[in-house]
């Protein structure tokens, strides 16, 4: 049994809003709607939208029913129908008019009129007419809150046939994409297409949909502008008793701003701010890959642990602000020494540590060691003073056939870093 989420609508008495300007009019509606009838008509007459206005402030309820006069002192034809609408926003309105023009009532109606009458109507037609706009207006009510809800979502939602031609779009669909409605109907979603991604993934989402009904994830599209957004979309297949799909129905969130501050928050969680340097995390997460690599490929690695000598004394006589120039541009520095499959990163203050990827030899590794502190060595130019330090290096260098832990490497480093404090400082140390 299907329960109404909806009261049973009583039809006993109903109170009418009459907004007519001819006295005469006004008299012989009152005088057809006091006629026998089961249902009680109830009239408060007004000769213009703004007395109605003025009627309805004194009021404590609202009309069940208005009936409109087109032409009236205060507004003339279609607008008179819109002003009442905006007058009481969920009120049926039936419209009079002394007109045969078919346009004219096809536009109160697409204004928002349930049905219209002419002037002169019998009285039974008049309450008949009363009655069923009370009665349409009820039974529309689930399709007015779906098009509020359509009107007024955040989300974008788009509506297509079964061919994904798009029949609706909302403002919110235009708001994230700049498409506006008449520029995408009749079109397909492809008009979005980033090219981001490759035929195989659409594939997939169409096999999703046709098995399951549904299908939600993410997506690269492009703006109008030509820019690109990301979006998270939820698409569903609508479709008939017998399984035949009718429409597909897409809800979109644009999500760019949310994955932007992802990407800021995981940049922040595994890079120094100052340096933009991996920091220690990540460090040790690509040394283990490193180690998983090279165990299973037979490759070297060298580990190089890196303490920067006299830095305290440019924090001292310079200021911090002119410790974190020097950094800045010394870890620059130490890049460009390395290989894109190295990694050098900033563990704290002035200590830094470097994994070269697969050096043939210790030899080897110690010309690129000493290249490295040559550029530590070279002076920094910061608001006209020339900024000064040296570096100690400590090297664990893991021959392909050695085995050993991570925190093992780094610790053996550290270790031969202090004896290069201890041997004189600014030189290179193997473990």
């Amino acid at each position: 049994m299907t329960v109404s989420v909806y009261p049973e609508l009583k039809l006993t008495q109903i109170h009418v809003l009459l907004i007519e300007d001819d006295p005469g009019d006004a008299f012989l509606i009152q005088q057809q709607l006091q006629e026998k009838s089961d249902t009680h008509f109830v009239l408060h007459p007004a000769s213009c939208l703004s007395q109605a206005g003025e009627l309805l402030a004194q009021q404590d309820r609202r009309p069940d029913v208005i009936l409109l006069d087109l032409n009236l002192p205060d507004s003339w034809g279609i607008t008179s129908v819109v002003k009442a609408r905006e007058l009481l926003v969920d009120i049926p309105i039936v419209v009079l008019t002394g007109d045969n023009d078919f346009d004219l009532i096809t536009a109160a109606i697409e204004a928002g009129a349930e049905d219209y009458l002419h002037k002169g109507a019998e009285g039974g037609l008049i309450r008949k007419a009363l009655r069923y706009a009370i009665l349409r207006h009820e039974r529309d009510r689930n399709e007015r809150i779906a098009m509020t809800v359509f009107n007024h979502a955040r989300e974008g939602i788009m509506v297509t046939d079964a061919q994904e031609r798009i029949l609706h779009v909302n403002q919110a669909f235009t708001d994230i994409t700049g498409y506006s409605a008449a520029e995408v109907l009749g079109k397909t979603p492809r008009l979005l297409n980033s090219g981001h991604h490759p035929a195989e993934f659409f594939q997939a989402l169409h096999a999703t949909l046709e098995s399951q009904g549904h299908w939600q994830g993410e997506l690269w599209n492009r703006h109008k502008d030509g820019s690109l957004f990301v979006e998270h979309m939820t698409v569903s297949a609508v479709r008939d008793a017998f399984g035949q799909t009718l429409h597909y129905v897409g809800l979109i969130t644009d999500i760019t701003q949310k994955k932007e501050d992802e990407a800021r928050i995981t940049r922040l969680a595994y890079y120094d701010a100052l340096t933009e340097l991996p920091n220690r995390s990540l460090f040790m997460d690509r040394l283990q890959q490193a180690l998983t690599s090279a165990r299973r490929h037979a490759l070297n690695l060298a580990i190089v642990f890196i303490d920067l000598d006299g830095f305290k004394a440019i924090n001292d006589q310079f200021s911090h602000a002119a410790g974190d120039y020097l950094l800045q541009r010394l870890a620059q520095r130490m890049k460009g020494c390395l290989r894109d499959e190295d990694t050098l990163a900033r563990l704290a203050g002035d200590e830094f540590i470097a994994m070269l990827f697969n050096p043939s030899s210790p030899e080897e590794t110690e010309v690129i060691l000493e290249r490295l502190r040559q550029q530590i060595c070279r002076s920094v130019h910061w608001q006209g003073q020339s900024l000064e330090v040296s570096a100690s290096l400590g090297v664990k260098f893991l021959a392909m056939h050695e085995f050993a832990e991570a925190d093992r490497l780094v610790h053996l480093a550290d270790q031969a870093m202090y004896q290069a404090k201890k041997s004189g400082k600014n030189c290179v140390v193997f473990a």
